[in-house]
C-alpha cells in the first residue's frame, strides 16, 4: 500500500501521430509504471495505439542523444552547447558570406508539426537565414491538399474535414485510416467510427490498389490501378452532371467555375475511363449516384491520391465532388474547423494565407509553395554546380535519406556538403552526415499543445499537457536550441517562452472567455470539447472575391496532361510491377524503430505480392527476392497475399536502417530495406512538385 501511494498519474496528449490520443501515465519518481488510454479524454475517449506505450522506450532509450556531438577525424565527440551554437552560427555565416544566402538550405521533417516548440521557433530561425532553399516533408506528403485549399478557398490551411461521425456515406480514396487514425484528419479510433457509420445504416466504400485494414471493415472495396484516381473522380463528376444530380444549395451564389467543370467532365465518361482505372463503368455510375443521393456524404482522399502523378488534381476534384453534391460546409459532409488557437484566422488577418509559384527552383524549374521548394529537387540542388548551389544544410527533426525519393542519391549529395547540422535525438541515416548534431528533449520531457492538428480535428477541442519529467541539466528543449541559433544569426534576443506565445495567441481566440490563458486550460487535464464542427465557410473564405473557386486556372490547365495519360499505354515490360508504400500501426514514417515493444515480433518489412504473380514467378512465401527500379535494387522477403491487386507490390516506408555509422541498435537489428532507395526523384506531380511514389515501376527476380 505504501508502494502504491508513491505512484502518481499524469495526463497528456500523445504527439506521435495525428490522432491526438489522450494518455493516462502512471509513474513513480522518474520510472514509468504504465501508459494507457485516458477514458476521460474529450477527443479519444480511451483509445490509443501501440505507439503510445512506446513513449516509455523513447524516454529510456540509451541510444538517444542528450548533448551536442561534433564530428572529428577520430569520430564523434561531445562538446558544450555554447561551443556548438557558436560553431554552427559562425559556419553558416561564413558560407553565406562566401557563396550567398541561398547556399544554406533547410529541411524540416514530419516531427516539426507534432511539437509546439519546433512550430513556434522554427520559422524565426529559418527566416534569419534569408535563404530561398527551404524544404519540408510536405512535398512528399500533403502539398496537393494545401494548394487546392489555397486556390479554391483562399488559404493554404483551410482544409475540409470529413464529418465522419455524422455522415451516411464515406468514400475513401488512397487512405488507410484504420491504421493512421486519420491523416489531414484527426479522428482517433477511426475503426470504431466506421463501424458506427455502418451501424446507423450508412455506407463506407474504400478505393485502393490494396485490400487494406480499412477495406476489411468497409461496406465495399474496389481495386483501382495505381495513379488513376483523378480519372475515377472525373468519372464520378461526369455521372453527377449527366444525371442532373448537382445539388444547388445556399452556397452556390458563392461558387464560380461550375460551368467550366461541367464542360471538362463531359470528356471523362465512365465508358471512356473504365479500362484505364480497372473499375467498370457500371460500378462508377452506381457509386456516383449513391453518393449524390445519400442524405449526407463525404469523399476523403489522402496520401495515396496526393503522392501520384496527378496529386494536385486529385485533391482539387475531391473538393469539387463534395461541393457539387451539397456536401461542402455541411453536416455529415466536409466541414471546416474553428479551433481554440485558430491559425487560419490569425494568419489570414495578417495577409499570410499562402503562396504558390511566385518563383521556381534553380535546377528542375519546380514551383515554390509558401516559400519552400519540392524536396524532390534537393539532391540536385546540392550536386549541380553554379550560382545558388547548396553548400550547407540545417536538418530539423527529419530523416530525408529514408523519407524522400531516391535516398541513395541524397546520401551522395549530403556527403559533399561543406557543412551540415542536424537537430535530432539520434545518430541516424541522415544526421550521420552532419558535422554537428544538436539533440533536444523529447516526448515526456516537453510541454505540449497541438497547434497543427487541432486545425484538422473532427471536433473543436483544446488540451494542454505540461511536461511529465524535468529535463536533465545538460539538456535543451528544441525551442531553446532554435532560439539560441536565431539569436546568434540576428543578434537579437527573444525572451518569450512557448507558454507566453500561446497565451498571446489565446487573446485572439473565439473562446478567450472560456480559456483566457494556458494556465486556465491546464486545469482541464482531459481537455475541453467545444462541440462538433459547424458550417462556417462563408465567414472563413479568403479568396479576393469571397467566392469558392471551383475551377482554378492552374488545375484546369493541367487537364490536357491527364487526357494524354488516358490515351497512352501504361504497359512496361522491363518494369512490370507498380510499387506502393504502406503504413503500419507500430511505426511512424522512419521513427519508432528503436523501441523494443514496437519492433518485436514478426518481420514487418516484407514485399506484398499477389498470389498469382508469385506463382508466375515461381516464388514461395518468405523467399528473398531482388526488387529493381531505375534508381536501385534491394533484397527483401516476400509475403504472398490475395489482398493486393495483380501487377502491384508493396513495401512499408520508413525502414532501411542497415546503413553504417548510425547508432540505433534495435533499428539496425531489424533494419529492413528503404522503399525510397527504389523511388525516383524524377517522378513528380508536375503541377505541384509533390513526389509521385505511385509511379515507381519495378521488376522482381529471385
Amino acid at each position: 500500500m505504501h508502494q502504491l501511494s508513491q505512484q502518481k498519474t499524469h495526463y497528456r496528449t500523445c504527439n506521435l501521430c495525428e490522432a491526438m490520443c489522450g494518455l493516462e501515465i502512471t509513474y513513480k519518481n522518474k520510472e514509468i509504471i504504465s501508459i494507457k488510454g485516458d477514458k476521460n479524454d474529450v477527443l479519444s475517449k480511451g483509445h490509443i495505439c501501440p505507439k503510445a506505450v512506446a513513449l516509455k522506450d523513447l524516454y529510456d532509450d540509451k541510444d538517444r542523444l542528450k548533448t551536442p556531438l561534433k564530428k572529428t577525424k577520430n569520430g564523434w565527440k561531445s562538446i558544450s552547447w555554447e561551443a556548438a551554437f557558436d560553431e554552427v552560427a559562425n559556419k553558416l555565416k561564413e558560407i553565406q558570406l562566401t557563396h550567398g544566402n541561398n547556399a544554406v538550405a533547410t529541411y524540416q521533417g514530419n516531427p516539426n508539426v507534432h511539437n509546439v516548440g519546433l512550430i513556434l521557433y522554427g520559422k524565426p530561425f529559418i527566416k534569419s537565414l534569408h535563404t530561398k532553399n527551404k524544404y519540408t516533408a510536405s512535398s512528399v506528403d500533403q502539398l496537393p491538399h494545401h494548394i487546392a485549399s489555397l486556390l479554391m478557398f483562399g488559404h493554404q490551411m483551410l482544409i475540409p474535414i470529413p464529418d465522419v461521425d455524422r455522415t451516411d456515406f464515406l468514400l475513401i480514396l488512397g487512405a488507410n485510416p484504420v491504421v493512421s487514425n486519420g491523416s489531414m484528419l484527426t479522428a482517433p479510433d477511426f475503426a470504431n467510427r466506421i463501424k458506427k457509420i455502418k451501424k446507423r445504416g450508412g455506407k463506407v466504400i474504400n478505393i485502393d490498389p490494396r485490400f487494406t485494414e480499412t477495406s476489411k471493415i468497409a461496406s465495399q472495396h474496389y481495386y483501382i490501378k495505381p495513379g488513376k484516381d483523378a480519372l475515377f473522380l472525373w468519372g464520378l463528376i461526369h455521372v453527377i452532371f449527366d444525371e442532373n444530380l448537382v445539388n444547388e444549395t445556399s452556397l452556390f451564389p458563392q461558387l464560380k467555375g461550375l460551368e467550366i467543370v461541367k464542360k471538362i467532365a463531359k470528356d471523362f465518361s465512365p465508358s471512356t475511363i473504365e479500362k484505364s482505372i480497372g473499375i467498370s463503368s457500371e460500378e462508377i455510375i452506381n457509386i456516383a449516384i449513391s453518393f449524390a443521393k445519400a442524405k449526407t456524404a463525404v469523399c476523403y482522399g489522402r496520401l495515396g491520391v496526393s503522392t501520384q502523378e496527378f496529386g494536385g488534381m486529385c485533391q482539387w476534384l475531391v473538393n469539387v465532388l463534395n461541393t457539387i453534391t451539397r456536401n461542402i460546409d455541411a453536416k455529415g459532409g466536409a466541414l471546416f474547423t474553428q479551433p481554440v488557437i485558430d491559425l487560419v484566422m490569425m494568419s489570414g488577418m495578417n495577409g499570410k494565407t499562402g503562396t504558390f509559384d511566385r518563383y521556381r527552383s534553380r535546377v528542375h524549374n519546380l514551383p515554390e509553395y509558401s516559400g519552400e521548394f519540392p524536396v524532390t529537387t534537393l539532391a540536385d540542388e546540392i550536386l549541380t554546380e553554379g550560382e545558388h548551389q547548396i553548400k550547407a544544410m540545417v536538418c530539423i527533426a527529419g530523416n530525408p535519406v529514408l523519407s524522400t525519393p531516391n535516398g541513395t542519391k541524397l546520401e551522395k549529395a549530403l556527403a559533399q556538403l561543406d557543412f551540415m547540422v542536424s537537430i535530432d535525438i539520434y545518430l541516424n541515416e541522415t544526421s550521420k552526415y552532419a558535422d554537428i548534431i544538436l539533440p533536444s528533449t523529447t516526448g515526456l520531457e516537453t510541454a505540449h499543445y497541438d497547434l497543427a492538428f487541432h486545425q484538422l480535428a473532427i471536433r473543436n477541442t483544446a488540451k494542454y499537457s505540461g511536461s511529465l519529467f524535468k529535463k536533465e541539466e545538460n539538456q535543451r528543449h528544441d525551442w531553446e536550441v532554435l532560439n539560441a541559433l536565431t539569436e546568434r544569426m540576428t543578434g537579437k534576443k527573444n525572451l518569450a517562452t512557448p507558454k507566453m506565445m500561446l497565451d498571446f495567441m489565446l487573446k485572439y481566440s473565439t473562446y478567450k472567455k472560456e480559456i483566457p490563458s494556458i494556465d486556465a486550460l491546464q486545469k482541464h487535464p482531459h481537455g475541453i470539447d467545444f462541440g462538433a464542427l459547424k458550417p462556417c465557410l462563408t465567414q472563413r473564405l479568403f479568396t479576393a472575391d469571397k467566392k469558392i473557386n471551383l475551377a482554378p486556372k492552374v488545375f484546369v490547365d493541367d487537364v490536357p496532361r491527364l487526357k494524354k495519360m488516358l490515351k497512352s499505354s501504361t504497359k512496361n515490360n522491363s518494369f512490370p510491377f507498380y510499387l506502393l508504400g504502406r503504413r503500419q500501426l507500430r511505426t511512424n514514417n522512419s521513427w519508432m524503430h528503436n523501441s523494443e515493444i514496437l519492433i518485436k515480433g514478426k518481420n514487418r518489412c516484407t514485399l506484398f505480392i499477389n498470389t498469382k504473380d508469385a506463382e508466375k514467378l515461381g516464388l514461395k512465401n518468405q523467399e528473398n527476392v531482388t526488387v529493381t527500379s531505375k534508381a536501385s535494387s534491394v533484397k527483401i522477403p516476400i509475403e504472398i497475399t490475395d489482398n493486393i491487386q495483380q501487377g502491384v507490390v508493396s513495401i512499408p516506408h520508413g525502414f532501411g536502417h542497415h546503413r553504417k555509422g548510425i547508432k540505433m541498435s534495435l533499428a539496425q537489428k531489424n533494419a529492413g530495406v528503404s522503399i525510397n532507395d527504389l523511388t525516383l526523384d524524377s517522378n513528380i506531380d508536375s503541377l505541384t512538385g509533390n513526389a509521385d511514389f505511385s509511379g515507381t515501376r519495378v521488376q522482381i527476380s529471385k
